[in-house]
């Protein structure tokens, strides 16, 4: 009975008492409510723009400025304003691209790729790292400097990453401009990976706009396992352990036990992987309805014994980004070792700043970049076996070397870090209060387990579990869907709770 009063909630909260009033805020941008993949509107929005687009397949333009005007809206119920930023990124870098392509002068080549990463760069400066450094200035000079009232639009970072690629790959002659604008905008703001990637490759992108529309049963399939796993991953697992334990441990860490702050520390870890796999995984799988391949965004990271490895399995759509168009373009490993471990280091310091117009960032870049500096160096004296217990002790040693990284991540400042690594350092065995701990937060734990064990669930099982999805019925499968949205409501907190690289 009760579930069925939950249901009938949801239903009245979402659905019913529809009114002109609330129609008019479906439409309308709310910076408290951001349109998000787990939100009921976002469910039945995606509904019928779906229904057109599928009745739609047969005709290309139009289809592809349906999706454009879509992505646009979807930004807008995301940033707001904003979204005018976005076509205006959109239109500079197809210009300076045409211009970059038809150019047969390599200097005013040069030129109009200069402009074209001053102009991205500047807005991305503007926008993620002004009040940063007018901050550093006053710390520095005894300065007085006021701060601005500057918003980070969702997203830039993503998309300015996104538009940089296609301008570099024509620059370097490995990409044809597209067709038309429209084109190019509709790579630029395909919604699934708009505001938090996986971050598209023109190169990848670009050519599947002008094939024919075709999705198969195999990819349907593939597309809702995705999105359900999803949203599990996200609204039910990441959402709950973070609401209910890890904030308010990084909030107030010497109020807790040095116990609770071990497990917070590992909570986050959990947290931050189901959250953002999660994300990646709906608009992997949202694409896939669409007739769209995207990347994986994640392999298993914690399972990586090394950091070099960890990064080749964590957000690959950044790391191959900064290793393709960074890394690389600083001279890579061409130039003697040691200006290879300054192009390691550098490439993960600026990859830390990228995140966040904050020190501790720039410290988490930093550390990473400290480790794979020293993995290459040592890499060239130490081979060590390969037997199951040398790659655990591996693994359990990245794993850890990780989440203390992750204090400086999501802690608010250095001090809050600190305190959670000085007192897990104080960490003693007391079953008694281990077991309090346990039982007073087991739902909490219960899910830090479960997304242990999601994480460490071999291929072949994954493999069968969405075979056995595919053997069901259309309508069990959208039963399914709408239980998870249901779930979804259900475990939510009362603030929204939004994708933690929005804010990046």
């Amino acid at each position: 009975m009760r579930a069925l009063f939950n249901i009938q909630n949801w239903f009245l909260e979402n659905v019913g008492n529809i009114d002109l009033e609330t129609m008019k805020n479906w439409f309308l941008f709310n910076p408290k409510q951001p349109l998000l993949f787990n939100s009921a509107l976002f469910l039945g929005l995606f509904l019928i723009f779906y229904v057109i687009y599928i009745l739609s397949r047969k005709t290309h333009y139009f289809r592809i400025t349906y999706v454009v005007l879509f992505s646009l809206f979807f930004y807008y119920k995301c940033s707001g304003i904003y979204f005018g930023l976005l076509i205006f990124s959109s239109v500079v870098d197809y210009v300076l691209s045409r211009l970059i392509y038809e150019e047969a002068k390599q200097g005013y080549r040069k030129f109009y790729m200069i402009l074209s990463l001053l102009i991205n760069l500047g807005m991305l400066a503007y926008f993620k790292y002004t009040n940063f450094f007018i901050d550093n200035y006053n710390s520095l000079f005894d300065g007085t400097m006021k701060f601005e009232d500057i918003i980070l639009p969702v997203g830039i970072s993503f998309y300015t990453f996104q538009t940089l690629s296609y301008t570099i790959d024509v620059y370097r002659r490995e990409l044809e401009p597209t067709k038309s604008f429209m084109d190019f905008l509709f790579f630029v703001s395909f919604f699934p990976q708009l505001v938090a990637g996986p971050i598209v490759r023109a190169s990848d992108f670009i050519p599947q706009i002008y094939e024919k529309l075709k999705l198969t049963k195999e990819d349907f399939n593939r597309a809702l396992f995705l999105i359900i796993g999803g949203l599990i991953k996200k609204a039910v697992i990441s959402d709950y352990i973070s609401t209910n334990f890890v904030d308010r441990v990084f909030d107030a860490p010497n109020s807790y036990t040095a116990f609770e702050n071990l497990m917070a520390s590992y909570g986050y870890a959990i947290q931050i992987y189901c959250d953002f796999s999660g994300y990646s995984d709906i608009a992997i799988g949202l694409a896939l309805l669409m007739g769209f391949w995207l990347p994986d965004n994640f392999r298993t990271p914690y399972q990586s014994g090394s950091i070099t490895e960890f990064w080749r399995r964590w957000h690959i759509s950044l790391s191959t980004w900064l290793r393709d168009y960074l890394y690389i373009s600083m001279g890579g490993n061409r130039k003697g070792k040691i200006r290879t471990y300054f192009n390691l280091f550098m490439t993960m310091l600026l990859g830390g700043l990228w995140h966040g117009a904050s020190w501790k960032f720039v410290v988490w870049g930093v550390l990473h970049g400290l480790a794979l500096v020293v993995e290459k160096f040592f890499g060239q004296f130490i081979k060590l076996p390969k037997n199951m217990f040398v790659r655990t002790i591996q693994v359990i040693l990245t794993f850890h070397f990780v989440v203390f990284c992750w204090l400086f991540f999501r802690a608010k400042d250095f001090t809050t870090a600190f305190q959670i690594a000085d007192n897990i350092t104080k960490l003693t065995f007391n079953l008694e209060q281990w077991q309090t701990i346990i039982l007073g937060y087991k739902n909490v734990f219960l899910l830090i387990a479960i997304g242990v064990v999601w994480h460490f669930v071999p291929v072949k099982t994954l493999a069968g579990m969405q075979k056995t999805f595919s053997t069901l019925p259309l309508v069990a499968k959208a039963v399914l869907l709408g239980l998870i949205y249901w779930v979804v409501y259900a475990t939510a907190s009362a603030d929204t709770q939004p994708f933690i690289y929005f804010q990046f």
